[in-house]
């Protein structure tokens, strides 16, 4: 794990040596002032010339001038390495994720990739700038302390060997209750993250069945068990404070105690009193290394989990991936589905589809029809790739479609799915995902094959109008129809539309099918639909049901034979002749 994850460093790794090198200077310098300090002070007793004063005054201005250096370089190559580190790594995720099949997505749920991008990263990245300073810092203090009070001190220093196992033991305890909670609350923050994404993307679903109270309701669970988890880990955390007090206040007591006896009965031989102000400012700076350790040891135990989790995603292989010597050129949009079965994971105990045997010529228009969970969805997605066949073999123009280059592949067919999406931004920017080079003319043109031209041009800004993420300021059908022409950019040699006209009327549906018809004839297409309206033209129709083909033939044809297809047909008309009436 920490492998992979110093493998994020790369531009930044002389940062991150830079750092703990400076603290190494501030730390020696913060150490050697109260020695300068006590020199100072004993010189003043013992009634030195001002020449002697002005040495060391001069000194402890050098050293502080040096430990504000090395501070300031410290924290500045830190936040260089932390802040790069943390780029790196929130990137490497990311494109991790952008590489994914859609059966490595289905593993992971959508608001815990955002929790592991968001709130993970940002616990690695604070435990990181701890580690390359403070966890370098707070040792040598103690080490550089420890030493030096033993010069200064001699026996006083055995003071702090008495308090030390108090704080330590105390510190233990607090972390050992405080590492369960911290574990369990990254759960609850995947929950939350649900919650609030479910509502956003949601949001007119929630108005228009009135649930804004049940989803205040969970909102306010998720949000309240996260609540509970911190209160419980930082009330428990708060006790650092009391415990590091009693402490410091218990060795300074002691060592004052001691110390006076000390000098009074050594008068000043033994113990002097720029001794006993170094000692007190070593107990300081023992005590308070001790209360940073522990706080990096509970940061460290946060960003173990977090850590985990990002690598759990950096560790995930994708389950679809290039072959030995792709295959670039997609000769033609002809399919073939010789023996198919499909499930989506190897734990799923029935197939989603079963001994599919389907072959579509180049050029074809085919239309899919068939209940909800009959496998239509299934079947296109194994076209293009977004999932593996369990068995069988599917091929695009005679090849097999595990031996193509996955975005040769991918080119040549547009896919226009179920759940349409489009991104924030002009209408322009999003048609030219289907091709960044097509100048406006061509857009207007695919536009108007897609039927989207019309309402386009009724915007005050046309095609520079900026669509809402998500496409939210745009109806149903208007995205469906930028999609569909997103897709014909591509100019596939396969496109496909999956229930991609629901939303439009009957009217826009067939212009859609007319100029797929005129315009792109040599294109295969494929159309899932629920209304046999949408379908009744194509050269062949599939009927779908139960993951499996029950029947393949024109529309006249399957009137005749396949019992499915009447009723479906019957029920269709039958339910427009009433709404006719």
């Amino acid at each position: 794990m920490i492998k992979k994850l110093t493998a994020c460093l790369r531009e930044y790794k002389k940062a991150t040596v830079l750092t703990p090198i400076m603290m190494i200077g501030e730390v020696t310098c913060e150490c050697i002032i109260p020695v300068f300090t006590a020199s100072l002070l004993n010189a003043i007793q013992k009634g030195s010339d001002l020449t002697v004063i002005l040495k060391y005054g001069i000194l402890l201005f050098v050293m502080a001038m040096l430990s504000l250096m090395f501070g300031c370089l410290s924290g500045w190559f830190c936040a260089t390495a932390s802040a790069g580190f943390a780029k790196n790594l929130r990137k490497d995720l990311f494109y991790r994720v952008q590489g994914f099949s859609f059966k490595n997505i289905d593993g992971f749920s959508t608001s815990s990739l955002v929790t592991r991008l968001t709130t993970d990263i940002s616990n690695v990245q604070n435990a990181f700038m701890m580690i390359i300073r403070t966890a370098v810092r707070s040792p040598l203090m103690l080490i550089f302390a420890f030493s030096i009070s033993f010069k200064v001190g001699g026996r006083l220093a055995w003071t702090f060997v008495a308090i030390i196992p108090i704080l330590a033991i105390a510190l233990f305890l607090i972390i050992f209750k405080t590492l369960p909670i911290f574990k369990a609350v990254f759960k609850q923050y995947d929950a939350l993250n649900n919650s609030v994404q479910e509502n956003i993307k949601g949001i007119r679903v929630v108005k228009s069945f009135v649930r804004e109270d049940y989803e205040k309701d969970k909102f306010e669970k998720a949000s309240g068990d996260v609540k509970k988890s911190f209160v419980k880990a930082e009330s428990i955390l708060a006790l650092n404070g009391p415990v590091m007090n009693f402490c410091m206040y218990a060795s300074m007591i002691l060592i004052s105690y001691f110390a006076a006896k000390i000098i009074i009965s050594s008068k000043g031989s033994v113990l002097n009193v720029g001794s006993l102000t170094s000692m007190i400012t070593y107990s300081m700076q023992i005590l308070m290394s001790l209360m940073m350790l522990s706080m990096i040891f509970v940061m460290i135990t946060m960003a173990a989990e977090s850590a985990r989790r990002i690598t759990e995603v950096l560790d995930e292989e994708t389950t679809i991936s290039n072959c030995e010597n792709p295959v670039f050129e997609v000769a033609d949009g002809s399919i073939d589905f010789d023996n198919v079965n499909f499930r989506y994971s190897e734990r799923a105990e029935k197939m989603a589809l079963s001994d599919i045997n389907l072959h579509i010529k180049a050029g074809q228009t085919v239309g899919i029809i068939g209940g909800t969970g009959s496998g239509k969805s299934s079947l296109i997605q194994l076209i293009s790739r977004l999932y593996d066949v369990t068995d069988g073999s599917v091929k695009v123009g005679g090849v097999d479609v595990r031996k193509y280059d996955i975005k040769a592949l991918r080119d040549q067919v547009s896919v226009v799915l179920q759940k349409n999406v489009l991104f924030s931004g002009t209408i322009k920017e999003n048609l030219r995902w289907g091709d960044p080079n097509a100048d406006d003319a061509e857009l207007e043109r695919i536009c108007r094959l897609a039927q989207a031209d019309e309402f386009i041009q009724s915007f005050p800004d046309k095609y520079d109008t900026y669509i809402e993420q998500g496409g939210a300021n745009v109806s149903g059908g208007q995205k469906q129809r930028l999609c569909i022409a997103r897709a014909l950019l591509k100019k596939p040699k396969i496109l496909i539309l999956d229930d991609s006209t629901s939303a439009v009327d009957t009217k826009t549906d067939a212009f859609i099918r007319k100029a797929f018809r005129e315009e792109i004839p040599d294109t295969t297409k494929i159309i899932i639909a629920q209304r046999i309206a949408s379908i009744q033209d194509s050269d062949l129709i599939v009927v779908m049901h139960n993951g499996s083909i029950d029947a393949i033939g024109t529309h006249d044809e399957l009137m005749k034979s396949n019992k499915i297809y009447q009723e479906v047909y019957t029920s269709q008309n039958k339910a427009g002749g009433e709404d006719n009436e």
